[in-house]
């Protein structure tokens, strides 16, 4: 998931260079809730690893 999330980054970087800027801010919204997602996905998976030690 966090792959996804740098691969739309870079989507939103390029855009933004070359100026397309409803496409880089499409990317950019999909990063960061494909990022957020990610960071849920960790902390529940630590603490259900640490609660089975």
């Amino acid at each position: 998931m966090l792959h996804y999330a740098v691969v739309f980054f870079v989507i939103a970087i390029i855009a933004a260079v070359l100026g397309f800027g409803g496409i880089a801010a499409g990317a950019a919204g999909i990063a960061k809730i494909l990022f957020v997602v990610f960071l849920i996905g960790a902390i529940i998976t630590f603490l259900v690893g640490r609660s089975r030690v």
